[in-house]
């Protein structure tokens, strides 16, 4: 049998602020091979560049990765501000239809982060762009310095800061094997109204929504709002997820 191949979406970046480029995080690459087994293959977040029909032709399974970028409030009806940007329209374009094309032709797709904002807002729901704002809400932010510098230290930023609440014999209770695990937290914008096939299957202990499924998918269609891809290779919880995609890749890679 063949290594199946994931199509991992790329975000817009600007090198010295002159050359415009297409960037991947390369724990997001790493996660892929390491864990799920799984060739990764690189793909613009660009309409003009990535053609869908072609790109789910050849792969077995998407990632929908975090990036920097929020998801512009324009797809869920609100006004943009200054404040929360940068934007990224252009991946906005391919992740939303991706999604829904992921899910009716029965290709796995993973959404972590902005990934799952983005498999949200592509069935209809809609994202308060600075969660922390919101009464009773933690600052779910990377940590930052005194000075606001982000911190130097990645086992500061990743580690693990807040627990999730699993809802009882779902999908995520089942595959980790527990109801309660604890998570990295690294993200401003966070799910406000749920779509109309978005299941939530997580919860923030201040009521954020932090693992969803896709209701009815035919292939795994899972979201998690924290950075699975971090330390997936010691991390348990993050594991499991990863090799479960795995699974569902070499699934689809047999029914191919």
């Amino acid at each position: 049998m063949r290594r199946p191949v994931v199509g991992v979406i790329g975000n817009a970046y600007r090198v010295e602020n002159r050359f415009q480029t297409q960037m991947v995080g390369e724990r997001n690459l790493r996660a892929v091979t390491d864990v799920a087994g799984a060739l990764p293959l690189m793909f613009a977040g660009s309409p003009e560049i990535t053609d869908i029909g072609a790109l789910l032709d050849v792969v077995d399974g998407i990632v929908l990765t975090g990036a920097r970028a929020n998801v512009h409030p324009t797809r869920f009806k609100t006004e943009p501000h200054e404040k929360h940007e940068p934007y990224d329209i252009h991946r906005d374009d391919v992740a939303l239809a991706l999604t829904e094309a992921c899910i009716a032709r029965g290709v796995p797709i993973f959404g972590i982060c902005r990934g799952l904002q983005e498999m949200n807002v592509a069935f209809g729901g809609s994202l308060h762009p600075e969660i922390r704002e919101i009464p009773g809400r933690m600052n779910h932010r990377m940590p930052r310095l005194e000075n606001g510098e982000i911190h130097p230290d990645p086992t500061v930023v990743f580690a693990d800061r807040h627990d999730v609440h699993l809802t009882p014999g779902g999908t995520f209770a089942n595959l980790l094997g527990c109801e309660t695990i604890r998570v990295n937290s690294l993200h401003g914008q966070g799910i406000l109204e749920p779509g109309k096939r978005v299941v939530i299957e997580g919860i923030a202990e201040d009521g954020t929504i932090e693992a969803i499924r896709i209701a009815d998918a035919p292939a795994f269609a899972l979201g998690v709002q924290w950075h699975a891809e971090y330390d997936p290779q010691r991390n348990p919880i993050n594991r499991k997820l990863f090799e479960a995609f795995g699974a569902a890749l070499k699934a689809h890679t047999r029914a191919a």
